[in-house]
């Protein structure tokens, strides 16, 4: 099949080539969304990649001159404080004897991962390929060999998509600004940014037209004062130019790390959102692509001490909590100095792989719930729909309130066993019997006529009995907004400022009244939630960052009557502070638990 395959694909090649053979330069930020949709199509399908973090970092692995580092393997020249000159003379250790670009790519595979990013070049500047920009790369060291071509040929020889890392930020080049605060004495330091993106092009024209066709470039190190947003819009259009097809990550942009600048419409140049060791807690709107990119311990290069390995089970879990939001999980490794996967990594990937094998159908190609309350992870794809069951629900059921699309009937993924549909308050349920089939996630495929759509419902009751007013569903009032990034409503700084909520109650009784918030230092005051006529009230103090949410109780009260209820908070903000806070969910649980 050729590269420029799909329709969309052939319209950009077409603008490219007519744009360079007129003269002028392309803008690739102004393509059509059928454009865009048709360049990110294998993206959404693919829902899982490998993300390697690999480099010199991986020699010290953690230690410097026999003392432990805090902090993040592939940062350790930061962390530690150690000059360029002593810090290049790692080039002259690196032999990594026992690199086997096929096992990764196996490994990847095994996994179920349809893509692979690794870090081409990291801050620290060393590169994985024979640059003819620089010596400070892999034909330097003992190894002297390209480890990028072999694994860019295993990938593709087993299907998977090729993608490179690529640091903006740079500690030893001596054109890079600003100079590593550690090391503003080394000689030959020479400022000079647009000598600097000069090189970037140079190199990223080496991996792109002897390495490609690439599926992603994936930025990083944008964040320092240097690099603008005109540098971002220019870098991203000649990438483009190089290869029309590619995909580009929002970091290419300037302060666009994580999910900052990300509006409810998706306000960023590049093609997809980036955040980083989080799920955010209702995804992206739809149309606005996203993938959060997480580690299997607490580090990206590898570091000897760190054993903070995230179980299989977890690891399934936040894959498809990713993908029923409708995001992408690029999921890291850090590969010794040797070349070799920690045993850690392994075995976890491998159950990944088992699951994977069963119930990829539920991941693979597929959109987020429509659901906007369910407590169960949902899937789906035209004519059905994929309920992830982390646990036995108490209710022995799962209701799918709001689901209008006619009901076929419901089996589990795992085995075929049918599963019983039956009418639970007006809305379809399936019966979860006692002996889920799989420990990390039992997926039921719910058969239905058509693509579900959004289910728009009033807040009910969950099946435990707690009610969750969500930031997302209030009325707000005065100043109060709701920032997508934080799934929160705030800053609280007027007296008009209020949120409210409608709810539904089908089993009355004591509640507790508890709510989800954060604020930063210096800031807090007082929040009182009330229901009809009925109010609590809380000192609401620092939690050390506006996006560092905890859970409060404030109180108690009784709601005697089933039926339709209202709900409002009012905040007062400290004389010194800015904000009171910003709140994220109120929750009425029960004080006895619902039977």
């Amino acid at each position: 099949m050729s590269r420029w395959a799909t329709t969309g694909a052939v319209g950009l090649y077409v603008a490219w080539w007519a744009g360079v053979h007129a003269g002028f330069a392309v803008d690739f930020t102004k393509e059509s969304a059928a454009e865009k949709a048709a360049r990110m199509a294998w993206f959404q399908e693919a829902r899982f990649g490998m993300f390697i973090h690999w480099g010199l970092y991986a020699i010290p692995a953690g230690e410097w001159k026999g003392q432990e580092i805090p902090g993040i393997g592939e940062w350790i020249m930061n962390r530690a404080k150690i000059p360029l000159v002593e810090y290049r003379q790692l080039v002259h250790q690196f032999n990594p004897t026992r690199y086997d670009p096929v096992e990764w790519v196996r490994i990847a595979k095994r996994a179920g991962m349809r893509y692979i990013v690794i870090t081409s070049k990291h801050h620290d500047g060393f590169c994985l390929w024979d640059s003819k920009e620089t010596d400070y790369d892999v034909a330097s060291t003992p190894y002297g060999r390209d480890v990028l071509k072999p694994l860019a040929e295993a990938a593709r020889a087993a299907g998977l998509r090729m993608c490179f890392y690529y640091s903006i930020m740079d500690w030893q080049h001596p054109n890079y600004e600003p100079l590593p605060a550690w090391d503003r004495d080394r000689p030959g330091h020479r400022p000079d940014m647009d000598a600097y993106v000069r090189y970037m092009k140079a190199q990223l024209k080496e991996l792109i037209e002897g390495y490609g066709p690439l599926g992603i470039l994936w930025f990083d190190g944008e964040w320092e004062p240097t690099w603008t947003h005109e540098r971002g819009v220019d870098l991203y259009n000649y990438v483009r130019s190089l290869q029309p097809t590619i995909i580009v990550n929002n970091r290419v942009d300037k302060g666009r790390k994580g999910m900052a600048g990300m509006t409810e419409e998706g306000d960023f140049v590049g093609d997809y959102g980036t955040p980083e060791q989080e799920v955010p807690s209702r995804g992206f709107p739809e149309g606005v692509y996203w993938e959060s990119c997480m580690t299997i311990n607490d580090t990206w290069g590898y570091k000897k001490n760190d054993h903070n390995w995230k179980s299989a089970t977890t690891l399934i879990r936040t894959l498809v909590d990713v993908v029923s939001k409708g995001g992408n999980l690029l999921l890291n490794v850090g590969p010794k100095a040797d070349g070799t996967f920690p045993d850690e990594i392994v075995e976890r990937l491998d159950a990944v792989g088992r699951w994977m094998d069963v119930n990829g159908e539920s991941i693979y190609g597929t959109t987020a719930t429509p659901f906007a309350r369910l407590r169960q992870r949902c899937t789906k794809r035209d004519g059905r729909l994929y309920v992830h069951v982390f646990e036995q629900p108490a209710s022995g059921a799962v209701v799918l309130h709001g689901l209008t699309n006619q009901v076929r009937g419901a089996r589990w993924l795992a085995n075929g066993t049918p599963l019983r549909v039956v009418q639970r308050d007006g809305a379809p349920a399936l019966e979860i019997p006692e002996g889920l089939p799989d420990p990390h996630d039992s997926v039921a495929v719910v058969e239905v006529v058509g693509m579900p759509g959004a289910v728009a419902t009033t807040i009910v009751q969950d099946d435990d009995g707690t009610v969750e007013l969500s930031a997302s569903d209030a009325q707000r009032e005065g100043g109060v907004r709701y920032d997508m990034t934080t799934d929160s409503l705030g800053p609280w700084v007027g007296s008009q400022d209020g949120a409210e909520w409608a709810f539904h109650l089908k089993r009355p009784g004591e509640f507790r009244v508890e709510i989800e918030y954060a604020c930063g230092r210096g800031d807090g005051g007082e929040v009182q939630v009330t229901v009809v006529d009925q109010a609590v009230t809380g000192e609401v103090k620092s939690t050390g960052s506006p996006h560092k949410f905890h859970r409060m109780p404030l109180g108690t009260l009784k709601l005697t009557e089933a039926g339709e209820w209202r709900s409002t908070v009012r905040a007062r903000k400290s004389e010194t502070a800015r904000t009171a806070m910003y709140l994220r969910a109120v929750y009425l649980v029960p004080v006895t638990p619902a039977q």
